[in-house]
């Protein structure tokens, strides 16, 4: 009688096993590749959202001090500004007041798009204001 060959229960039974490890390794993999993506888009959208607000800040007339905050994309985005008068931290004695001037202002811009740490972009920059009286100075 010949002997018939083939595959035990146990041996199919440990090979799908392992398929089904390998399956969802794979699949794991490619959601986290899926966030990593979601969260490059909505951050790279953030930049692009940035940069457009920095280069309105001081469009057409000189910065003022203050506070300004707004929504962009039916509130995915929220963004706030403070441009607050900058003094050099080493050197505050000597700082310039007086309407011929030079200042500078340090303008502070945060673009978040949702409640946790890594879903928030910062940015500081120095924005300089020409003395009243000048060509190109406000009023």
């Amino acid at each position: 009688m010949a002997r018939q060959r083939g595959f035990t229960l146990i041996e199919v039974v440990v090979a799908f096993a392992l398929l089904a490890l390998a399956l969802t390794l794979l699949l794991g993999s490619l959601s986290g590749a899926a966030r990593q993506i979601q969260r490059a888009n909505l951050s790279g959208r953030a930049a692009l959202h940035a940069q457009t607000l920095l280069a309105q800040v001081g469009a057409g007339s000189a910065p003022v001090p203050g506070h300004d905050e707004g929504d962009l994309e039916q509130g995915r985005y929220h963004w706030t500004l403070d441009i607050a008068p900058w003094t050099d931290p080493q050197r505050a004695d000597t700082a310039l007041t007086g309407p011929a001037a030079t200042r500078l202002l340090e303008v502070q811009l945060t673009v978040a798009w949702g409640s946790g740490a890594g879903e928030r972009l910062q940015w500081r920059s120095l924005r300089l204001v020409a003395p009243q009286g000048t060509p190109g100075a406000a009023p």
